[in-house]
């Protein structure tokens, strides 16, 4: 056996405790009604539900069942097994539970007799059992109506209210197994047909899930499970023998080995996507004419993919600046692993080698959006990696050198320090293979870019009002720290400490054997240090684009800075202000600087702008991206006479293409093309083992934060066993003994996943108080938890502490968990409530189960009527969930939205368009710029065009197009005005149409649900 094995078993044994806690099957009497403690397999009597509202009898139901469609029509004999147990109140303090009834009833449908079935025999055996008075039947109901033969059979609780008291009128630990019936599957009417895909259901529950069991029979069953199987990147055709994708043998000679790779997928496709292959699955696997149409697009789009990878190969061949850049970035990746992994996978050189045509081929690729599009864990944040690196040093080598390559962005307010570590780690590895291969230019750097509540906008001299930073306050680097281990050499002695002298904020490493060798490390943390260093890759949230409209110094963001102060370590120097008259963002530098010449600030612009989580881009925080995504593009096309390349990663294929248009105006392309199986491509297929189970929860009778709260307390109760008669609980999940250490650590913490901020406080609230086992260590992780605490819990979480009481126990998160955050020790994570989108939910639950098998329980709203159906289908959800992904709502014709843009269009046209032009280069008072206007005789019609333009607002959309003109004619109104009272420019919009401080600002968002 071996730990994956004992992983499995343990996850399975763990998965039986938590049910057998929620059906109460160990416990035999009580000290409470079992009606407030138990939530599953329970039945409430019909007369109780019948006098509550539809939303309430799902929430403790009087009946359970299946809906089948029998194999043949006409009438059908079966029989329906039935098991179940009572509780009755004997004395005054105690419950006791009954002995389990089990009886089998006959059913011959239709007969003379319509039924009910079964019910004298059943209250007999409850009668025998010591539970008399409870009465329940078997209720047949014919609906063939729908086309096909179909049954509903139920299991209803038919307690009369006089006979019992509450909980005693209850059925609990309830079964039913259908017997004799020949069935036929359910075809999932939500999904269209795929080709890829198994649409087919056994059965459908009803109030309960179902499975069938090999010889037939189908039963119901409590909770649904449904496995996730891991997927393995290498095998066959691309196993190491066969292709060999080290990093080393890359970075020596790399056109064989991805001539290789390109071969063999070729190869691959000649097979599974042959038209023969086609045929003889259309026939075999009874597909619709559709679906054999379907997959012969699916196949031509596999030959452009082949055709793409082709080009790519070539471009390596032929261009020498190139292949040597792709040879450095190899040697870089093997130096960033730490030797962790030392080889791609082959989708992750797959899809670096399909952008190779962009580099060369006079940029014909430029203009497509390259989305990447796999499953979560399969390593997509080291795909990027690799291709920032190749970027950064094709830029050095062809004579960029220095500004930034690539300005990474992410949707969320929080930008995960996980993610910050791996970029830093291999552009410092980067940066270590450019100075021995001696490749010219600045250091290769990374900037995190996010804004005051994690990082500093600015540190000022002295503190104010509005900022508060105080450099005299020792303690005040150490807030600031975003790197945990040395990017360098790994170690963790790392710290902060503010340079007066150069005025930076640095990362420093004590190790006296690093690389760095006490020098700063290649990271950048305050904004002013970003604009002066211009670190060859920024990463930071999406909000930070708004500063285009505030920000003069984003000018290196689009083009290049005005110069170099002289003074060492200054950096580079922008627009002159009253508190920085050369330009020098430094406080009170007065030093010469030297002018950089126009040719060569256009080298500075940025190669790429990624996109990370594209699906995240939707409503109005995607409508108003639009408009700036197209402005950054004008500003750099018109100052540079070129747009960066645009790559982004996806949860979903639908509607990528309309997103991609109505975000960026430019085509898109998806990286890999789905195999032509859902469980099998070229590039991964599954294996037996487990990655992740799926387990739905329907509770009944009590609230889902009373389920959560016992699903937390069983988890950790069972867990702890391990400390105390760990020996027991292996035996008992068929487990080697020595593995229980491990278990322990891997699984003993547990994450609680709230779709909301306030689901998540209330659930941190409720571990204090609800759940009785100590100690209980929380944290929480949400948008609003500080960036110093944030740090603090991923570090206590990768590195636990060795006293398993001392350990953090529990973690309570929000959507800031669901997208970079990647560690191992998290393997099991309830859910409170089905996430409003697939795609959360996707990305969410794959934060558990990352390397070691993972246990999710999804506890649904079952009041609600999208955790209803999500619950009637969960099998299809989970495993075929990137169907289930809505398409993405996006427009950029929104003139709400477009209200609060064309602000930041007039303010970027008039810091990076106009105020070069100007006189003195200053345009930061209103009566600069009507000198300036009325010097040049630029008009509110012709800025409107270009406004609108630089927004992407065809003249051909009337009214947005008009709401932009009627918005300019205010703003030159108001500038031409001398007795407006306006000073500085910002001052010349209404209070509520200035610039956004964030691309959130829109309106105040109402949640709306149908709790």
């Amino acid at each position: 056996m071996d730990l994956p094995e004992a992983c499995e078993r343990f996850v399975a044994w763990l998965d039986n405790e938590v049910v057998a806690a929620g059906r109460g099957d160990n416990v035999m009497t009580l000290d409470a009604n079992p009606a407030s403690i138990f939530w599953l397999g329970r039945l409430a009597p019909e007369v109780d539900a019948a006098n509550a509202v539809r939303r309430e009898r799902r929430l403790d139901p009087c009946a359970v069942g299946v809906r089948v469609r029998p194999k043949e029509e006409g009438s059908w004999s079966f029989h329906v097994r039935i098991g179940a147990v009572a509780w009755s109140k004997l004395d005054a303090e105690k419950w006791h539970k009954t002995n389990p009834v089990e009886v089998v009833v006959r059913v011959d449908f239709p007969s003379s007799d319509p039924g009910p079935f079964g019910e004298t025999v059943i209250a007999e055996a409850f009668e025998q059992a010591g539970a008399a008075g409870l009465s329940a039947q078997v209720r047949v109901t014919d609906e063939s109506w729908r086309g096909a033969p179909e049954l509903v059979i139920e299991l209803v609780n038919t307690t009369p209210e006089s006979v019992r008291q509450r909980g005693e009128r209850h059925l609990y630990e309830v079964e039913l197994e259908i017997l004799g019936l020949e069935t036929k599957p359910f075809v999932l009417e939500s999904l269209p047909d795929s080709f890829r895909y198994d649409r087919r259901m056994p059965a459908i529950g009803i109030n309960c899930g179902v499975s069938q069991r090999a010889n037939g029979h189908l039963r119901i069953t409590d909770t649904i499970v449904v496995d996730r199987l891991r997927p393995e990147y290498t095998f066959d055709g691309t196993s190491p023998e066969n292709l060999d994708l080290k990093f080393a043998s890359l970075g020596t000679d790399p056109v064989p080995h991805v001539a290789d790779l390109v071969r063999a997928y070729q190869a691959w496709g000649e097979l599974h996507w042959s038209d023969d292959h086609l045929e003889h699955r259309y026939r075999s696997e009874g597909w619709k004419p559709e679906m054999l149409e379907q997959a012969r697009r699916a196949a031509s789009e596999y030959q452009e993919e082949v055709r793409r990878l082709h080009r790519g190969l070539q471009a390596l061949e032929k261009d020498v600046q190139l292949r040597r850049a792709f040879a450095l970035m190899n040697t870089a990746m093997a130096r960033a692993s730490h030797g962790r992994y030392d080889r791609w996978r082959p989708f992750q050189l797959g899809f670096v080698v399909s952008i190779l045509p962009s580099f060369v081929d006079d940029g014909l690729d430029w203009h497509f959006v390259e989305t990447v599009w796999f499953a979560t864990g399969g390593g997509k944040t080291e795909t990027y990696l690799g291709l920032l690196v190749l970027a950064a040093f094709y830029d050095r080598l062809r004579g960029k050198l220095a500004g930034i390559t690539a300005w990474s962005r992410f949707p969320l307010r929080m930008l995960s320090l996980q993610q910050t570590q791996r970029f830093a780690d291999a552009l410092a590895a980067a940066e270590l293979v450019r100075r021995d291969a001696k490749v010219p230019g600045d250091p290769i750097a990374l900037g995190y870019f996010v804004g005051a509540r994690s990082t500093p906008n600015d540190i000022p001299k002295e503190p104010t009002d509005f900022n508060p930073i105080d450099v005299d306050d020792d303690s005040m680097p150490a807030r600031y720290q975003v790197l945990t281990t040395c990017p360098f050499c790994g170690s963790e002695d790392v710290y902060t400490k503010f340079h007066r002298g150069n005025w930076t904020l640095r990362h420093l490493c004590r190790n006296e054997e690093c690389p760095s060798q006490g020098q700063p490390l290649p990271i950048y943390v305050v904004d002013k240090e970003i604009y002066r260093f211009l670190p060859t890759v920024v990463i930071g949230t999406l909000d930070k684009a708004s500063l285009i409209a505030m920000q003069a110094s984003m000018r290196g963001f689009v083009h290049g800075p005005a110069g170099l102060c002289t003074r060492p370590g200054h950096g580079y120097t922008y627009a002159k202000r009253g508190s920085q008259p050369t330009g020098c963002l430094v406080p009170d530098c007065q030093a010469p600087v030297e002018t950089i010449s126009e040719s060569d600030r256009a080298r500075f612009a940025p190669s790429f702008r990624l996109q990370d989580e594209l699906h995240l881009l939707r409503d109005s925080l995607g409508a108003v991206d639009s408009h700036y995504e197209s402005l950054l593009d004008s500003l750099q096309e018109q100052m540079t006479g070129a747009r960066p390349k645009i790559i982004a990663s996806s949860a979903t294929l639908t509607g990528y293409e309309r997103q991609v248009d109505v975000l960026y105006e430019r085509e898109g392309r998806v990286f890999p093309v789905p195999g032509p199986s859902a469980g099998e491509s070229f590039w991964s297929r599954e294996t037996d083992k487990l990655l992740r189970r799926y387990v739905a929860v329907w509770p009944r009778g009590v609230t889902l934060e009373w389920v959560s709260d016992r699903t937390t307390t069983i988890v950790q109760q069972s867990v702890r066993r391990l400390l105390t008669e760990g020996h027991h609980v292996c035996q008992a999940a068929g487990i080697d003994p020595k593995f229980a250490d491990q278990l322990l650590n891997l699984y003993g913490t547990n994450v609680v996943y709230g779709n909301t901020v306030r689901d998540v406080e209330a659930a941190r609230r409720s571990m204090g108080t609800q759940v009785p086992v100590s100690p209980l260590n929380v944290v929480s992780l949400t948008g609003q938890a500080e960036f110093d605490e944030v740090r603090e819990a991923l570090s206590r979480l990768q590195r636990p502490e060795e006293k398993f009481e001392d350990r953090i126990h529990t973690v309570t998160a929000s959507s800031m968990m669901s997208h970079g955050v990647d560690v191992d020790r998290l393997n099991i994570m309830t859910v409170l409530g089905v996430p409003l989108t697939t795609a959360e939910f996707i990305q969410a639950t794959a934060r558990v189960g990352r390397t070691h098998p993972g246990l999710v329980y999804v506890i649904h709203k079952i009041g609600r009527e999208r955790d209803a159906t999500v619950f009637s289908h969960f099998g299809p959800f989970v495993r075929q969930g990137d169907r289930f992904v809505e398409p993405i709502p996006v427009t950029r014709s929104s003139r709400r939205v477009l209200e609060l843009t064309t602000p930041a269009a007039i303010e970027a046209r008039r810091l990076f368009v106009h105020e070069p032009k100007s006189p003195g280069q200053r345009l930061t008072t209103v009566d600069l710029l009507r000198k300036y206007i009325n010097m040049t005789g630029v008009g509110s019609e012709e800025e409107a065009g270009e406004c609108a333009a630089a927004l992407g607002i065809s003249v051909s959309n009337h009214l947005a197009f008009k709401d932009i003109v009627k918005q300019l004619a205010a703003y030159f109104a108001r500038l031409q005005d001398t007795g407006f009272g306006a000073r500085f420019p910002n001052e010349l919009f209404e209070r509520d149409r200035r610039p956004m401080l964030s691309l959130r600002d829109v309106e105040a968002q109402v949640p709306v649900s149908d709790d």
